[in-house]
């Protein structure tokens, strides 16, 4: 058997337990090995019946003294048997499994594991878990058993016994596709040992040596990846050496706002890596409203002033839309052609737009995933923007770079990201930060408050509009949901809304299962002020920016991450006048309230976004799950960033010596890496 054969080929995997394992994200061996525990429960003491504490989960041995007998009860078949050692009696009742009343033999000593109660002069369990001791199959005591994350219907102990079948069948055969050197070097345990003894720990000793390696592993195989597809585009090919335009400061003398310094760096930085002959890969990281299209515009001038296209892909059609009209304010006075490519776009007008781009007419395409279609082609594309980075995937990107021939990459987020979580996010890219805002901009006010200020707010919105001003309220879904009854829906807060005093506003709604159409006319209503209260869900969160809108009000804040509610409170706070947010909780929990602090205190994107990581960790870092973010079955960024450091070594290691991953003790890693990445960089 081998790691990446179908879970169907193991024993006690039928068709329903299939469904339910795929649930789980389980299709392969692999698969099923790498689902970790998420805790462990000790049952290495095994108690006799005398010290059976009440209301305490417990373990203890005993032989079936009686005949179990199945008694029906109110459509319930209950089967009972008393058990014994020789200190005492248990009672023991399982409901609806009769089969038991066979299956159990007296005589037969079993270890029982279960909640115990104690009444009336008996002692008492209802449906534990037992074993024969002489059976060895899966021990469920007497050693340290590990409890997994589940998917209904499935009980924690047919998947213990699935993944107990699993590692014997793989035990000693699984590749390590960690070199012995580096191994050896890092202190590393040997992946089969940690494969066991992360799942069925001998002892204390053998689970830290086994997580300590699985973690190291999980950061340098991603780190390989990045490092990997750096090295291939960096030796492969050449890039285009770009000569900059006499004319280039015209171009900053034309804005209606001084650049900022660190705007200035980073161009310069820019400038740089497209004046020599490596393709340039880099990272524009800055905050929300600190200035990133202007950088963006720099390196388009200069692109297109040397003969070649740019292509700048954007997550959605609202932030598309939003680009193309700033870009296009700026470059269409310079004779510079800037072209829209969106999925609203009808057949026909995109075949025109197809034919201009393969011509050469047009010299900027702005657009979403259409611009990455396999039937568009570029007459000589020279730049690639992509705007968002976390919506789009690695392959994506180099899906998009695939259509010019070793093109410059300019990449671009508005999420501030922990640099150790950019490091692993983005270590096939040279940083830049965009760390200083432009002038003028004022701090957004930020309080959190409970449902009962609801009223004062309202009152509150009402003076904002009668002063010309606008808001936004947003909700974390769109149609009520009687099981998530708490949480404020899109629809249902519009229509409630309209019915207070707010209602004489013009108030609309607005959420991610809308047409396009819709959303962009909705979007452009706003901008234009002929909405006063916007009702939205997240699909605000990279948005059209609206100069006049002054208060962001957050519904069920707590459901949010740090991250993700910044980033909406940056689509206030765009223009001149003073700007508020307002979290509104009814959570009285000792982390959010923690959280909500954190985003009263600072309007920092990189202060917030540590603490997020911190208190939520990287698998919910940005609300969703976001294309692009690794998914990390057992490390933890915040918690092992001293490993992630000693993995970042090896694996820089690893490519400066052998940078095709050619060598035969590097197949596996290889192999690896591009399972993982999608794509197939050679």
């Amino acid at each position: 058997m081998k790691n990446f054969d179908k879970i169907e080929k193991l024993r006690n995997v039928g068709d329903k337990t299939l469904k339910k394992l795929n649930k789980l994200g389980i299709y392969t061996i692999e698969d099923l090995i790498t689902h970790f525990p998420r805790e462990y429960e000790d049952r290495t003491q095994i108690l006799k019946v005398c010290q059976l504490i009440n209301e305490e989960k417990s373990i203890f041995k005993a032989r079936i003294t009686s005949t179990p007998i199945n008694n029906r009860f109110k459509q319930k078949t209950i089967t009972t048997v008393k058990v014994s050692d020789d200190t005492g009696e248990v009672e023991i009742s399982w409901f609806n499994q009769p089969y038991l009343e066979k299956q159990l033999k007296i005589g037969t000593e079993y270890v029982f594991v279960g909640k115990i109660r104690r009444g009336y002069g008996k002692i008492q369990i209802d449906s534990p878990k037992y074993e024969i001791t002489n059976k060895a199959e899966f021990m469920i005591a007497g050693r340290i058993v590990p409890q997994y994350p589940l998917t209904y219907g499935l009980s924690q102990h047919v998947l213990q016994k699935i993944i107990k079948n699993a590692l014997d069948e793989m035990q000693g055969v699984l590749n390590d596709i960690l070199p012995v050197e580096t191994r050896k070097k890092y202190n590393l345990a040997e992946y089969n040992y940690a494969i066991r003894n992360i799942h069925l720990p001998e002892n204390d000793e053998a689970y830290n040596l086994a997580k300590k390696r699985l973690i190291f592993e999980e950061f340098f195989i991603v780190q390989s990846a990045l490092l990997y597809i750096k090295s291939k585009l960096k030796d492969d090919k050449k890039g285009i050496k770009f000569n900059i335009p006499e004319d280039i400061d015209l171009v900053e003398k034309s804005l209606p706002f001084e650049l900022t310094n660190a705007q200035s760096r980073v161009i310069d930085e820019i400038k740089n890596d497209m004046t020599s002959d490596t393709i340039m890969n880099r990272l524009v990281q800055g905050d929300v409203g600190s200035g990133k299209t202007v950088i963006a515009l720099m390196g388009m001038y200069i692109c297109v002033k040397n003969g070649y296209q740019v292509a700048m892909m954007a997550p959605t059609e609202i932030l598309a839309v939003q680009h193309f009209e700033f870009i296009y304010e700026y470059l269409d006075n310079e004779g510079i052609k800037v072209g829209l490519l969106v999925g609203s776009l009808n057949k026909k007008q995109k075949e025109e737009i197809y034919e201009k781009i393969k011509i050469g007419e047009l010299n900027v395409i702005i657009g979403t995933h259409a611009i990455i279609q396999d039937e568009l082609e570029f007459k000589n594309l020279g730049l690639v923007i992509t705007d968002e980075q976390h919506r789009f995937g690695v392959e994506q990107r180099m899906k998009l770079t695939s259509k010019g021939e070793s093109p410059d990459i300019l990449v671009m987020t508005a999420t501030p990201i922990p640099r150790t979580l950019g490091l692993i996010l983005y270590g096939d890219l040279d940083i830049s930060i965009v760390d200083e805002l432009p002038k003028g901009r004022q701090k957004i006010d930020t309080y959190y408050v409970n449902s009962s200020y609801k009223e004062r707010l309202y009152n509150f919105v009402r003076e904002q509009i009668d002063m010309g001003r606008q808001a936004y309220i947003v909700c974390p879904m769109v149609d009520q949901n009687e099981e998530m009854a708490e949480l404020k829906a899109v629809i249902d807060y519009t229509e409630k809304l309209k019915d207070t005093h707010l209602g004489k506003y013009n108030i609309e709604y607005l959420h991610g299962k809308m047409k396009p159409k819709e959303k962009n006319d909705i979007m452009m209503r706003y901008k234009n002020n002929e909405i006063n209260i916007l009702v939205s869900t997240t699909v605000i969160e990279v948005g059209i920016s609206v100069s006049n809108a002054t208060i962001m009000i957050i519904e069920n804040a707590e459901r949010f991450g740090l991250a993700q509610l910044h980033q909406l409170r940056g689509r206030v706070g765009r223009g001149e006048h003073k700007s508020y947010c307002v979290l509104i909780t009814d959570s009285k929990g000792k982390i959010v309230r923690e959280r909500m602090e954190v985003m009263k205190t600072t309007n920092d994107g990189f202060i917030i976004a540590e603490k997020d990581l911190e208190l939520r960790g990287t698998g919910e870092f940005f609300g969703t799950k976001q294309h692009g973010l690794p998914e990390f079955k057992i490390a933890n960024l915040y918690e092992h960033v001293n490993i992630l450091k000693k993995s970042q070594n090896a694996a820089r290691e690893l490519i400066e010596a052998d940078s095709e991953l050619k060598d035969e003790k590097n197949t596996f890693i290889k192999e690896k890496i591009e399972r993982m990445i999608e794509y197939k960089v050679l």
